[in-house]
């Protein structure tokens, strides 16, 4: 059989065309170095920074160092598994996590994966979860409130819908019940949240999320958890991981609240991974991106535009001081990113003052925009009385006579300190801490002893929501959302008829001790 120079030339031509198609280009490294959680490659020159390796044993990795001939990674896993001499892999992708709302009533860890024992995940949406903040105009102005359900802070220092606002003190002074009351507060407000646990106990996680599930708030809520018991990798990238599963629910539209609890052992943890990797230690030993951090994980809190989903991230960052010092590396950090910082006083908290927010050291750069007009009319000059009453009480401590006024302004800043306590668990609607105010602004509370005060506030409480003529007053203050003359005189009038009755309740009650006999007969 004669050969066919133009068969064999057609088969030579295909050969060529395909030559190379069946070759699948995969990139490998060799682990040099392994130990503590961290792991020293050599190969893969064309990793990205923040990418997923592949170990061997089912362990992931994050790439975090790119040096010259070496590559830096973090485990996300059990390093004893990984050994040297190791074959690495890339995976060609960043770090991600599902989000979506299959997310919604989960505890899953710092890489979104479900640790409560329910089954899988079923969300198909992925995003990496190191993102580039929303930009200067994908934002709006912070101008709607998000109601904490603690009278002492949405009277004084409120919080808008995409503030950052850091709670921060030492530690046992109840920020993490703060925080924890304010998701709970968010039931029927269509709000969802995110509580990011770094570096907590499991037993706190357990019971805060049992809490949340009595309280009914767990269905809207997202638990992240990175338990002080694991690696500090994982710690170092749950914030990411909740602020991500967030970020998807604002572009939907949605208000979110995110709980960082708390960013000092986020600190420390990105601490031991950069000494680890032999990044030149600066104050404290922090590395000098320590700043960077917490920067970029902040600023993906926002309020956005329509054009970008219309929703908002709120965060609220936890920080924990060492005996009141705030003027310590990592709080000055997280005090310069955030709208304003709730402080609370240890003193405050053992005198018993729940919850301890020091109303001197705590601001809100939102301010007034993130209150509704009834409580701004009412709250305006609380913080002003407060300051007043603080300022004189130190200069009694040393027993000299005092003038009427100053006295009465002494005894109406103990009545607003305890009309201000509140017990956890037990959030105030904002018309109801307008009422509240409303009495505190007018004076009626004057007439009563300072140990009547959380009496008659639940008492105020229950009556403009349970008695018929009460009632009438809250729907019209909820409608309006604003006090007119009218409506004032009216509630006014109304919270004089309770405190008649409180009055008839107290022994032996002699107005005389708390103000001039004419003004308490046009009660």
């Amino acid at each position: 059989m004669a050969i066919n120079i133009k068969d064999i030339f057609e088969v030579i031509e295909q050969q060529i065309k395909n030559y190379g198609k069946d070759i699948v280009h995969t990139e490998d490294g060799t682990v040099v170095t392994v130990g503590d959680g961290v792991a020293m490659l050599y190969g893969l020159e064309n990793a990205m920074m923040g990418e997923l390796l592949i170990f061997p044993n089912n362990v992931y990795g994050m790439v975090l160092n790119l040096e010259e001939g070496a590559i830096g990674a973090v485990l996300m896993g059990d390093d004893s598994l990984v050994k040297e001499g190791d074959i690495v892999k890339r995976s060609g992708k960043v770090v991600e996590t599902p989000v979506g709302d299959a997310l919604l009533g989960r505890v899953v860890n710092a890489i979104g994966v479900p640790i409560d024992g329910k089954g899988p995940i079923d969300s198909k949406q992925f995003r990496p979860v190191e993102k580039m903040a929303s930009g200067v105009m994908a934002r709006k102005s912070v101008n709607e409130p998000l109601e904490t359900g603690i009278l002492g802070i949405d009277a004084i220092i409120p919080i808008g819908k995409g503030q950052r606002e850091l709670i921060i003190g030492d530690r046992q002074t109840g920020k993490t019940a703060i925080a924890i009351d304010a998701i709970i507060n968010q039931i029927g407000k269509n709000v969802k949240c995110v509580y990011v646990a770094i570096g907590q106990k499991e037993s706190t996680v357990v019971q805060i999320v049992e809490k949340l599930k009595q309280a009914g708030a767990m269905e809207f809520t997202t638990v992240v958890s990175a338990s002080a018991s694991e690696l500090a990798p994982l710690q170092y990238i749950s914030p990411y991981t909740g602020v991500t599963i967030a970020e998807e629910w604002m572009a939907q539209g949605d208000d979110v609240l995110v709980v960082y609890d708390d960013l000092s052992k986020h600190a420390v943890a990105y601490r031991t991974m950069a000494l680890l990797l032999r990044r030149a230690p600066g104050r404290e030993a922090y590395p000098g991106d320590v700043f960077y951090l917490h920067s970029r994980l902040l600023e993906r809190a926002a309020k956005v535009t329509s054009e970008f989903g219309g929703g908002s991230i709120t965060a609220l960052p936890i920080i924990e001081t060492q005996a009141g010092d705030i003027s310590a590396y990592i709080p000055t950090n997280v005090i310069s990113i955030t709208d304003g910082q709730i402080f609370l006083s240890e003193s405050s908290f053992k005198s018993g003052v729940r919850p301890a927010v020091d109303t001197g050291l705590s601001v809100s750069r939102v301010g007034s925009s993130a209150q509704i007009k009834a409580v701004r009319q009412m709250g305006g000059t609380l913080k002003l009385e407060l300051a007043q009453y603080y300022e004189l009480a130190a200069f009694a401590k040393f027993g000299s006579d005092l003038d009427e006024s100053t006295q009465q302004t002494l005894e109406h800043g103990k009545r607003i300190i305890e009309i201000l306590k509140q017990r956890q668990y037990r959030p105030i609607s904002q018309i109801d801490q307008a009422i509240i105010l409303l009495a505190i602004k007018s004076r009626l509370i004057k007439w009563l002893p300072v140990e009547f005060m959380s009496y008659f506030k639940d008492s105020l409480i229950h009556h403009f929501n349970k008695s018929p003529e009460g009632k009438k007053l809250w729907k019209r203050l909820d409608d309006a959302k604003a006090f007119d003359e009218k409506l004032e005189k009216d509630i006014e009038a109304e919270i004089k008829i309770m405190l008649k009755r409180a009055i008839k309740m107290i022994d032996k009650y002699d107005p005389n001790q708390y103000g001039k006999i004419e003004e308490y007969k046009k009660l």
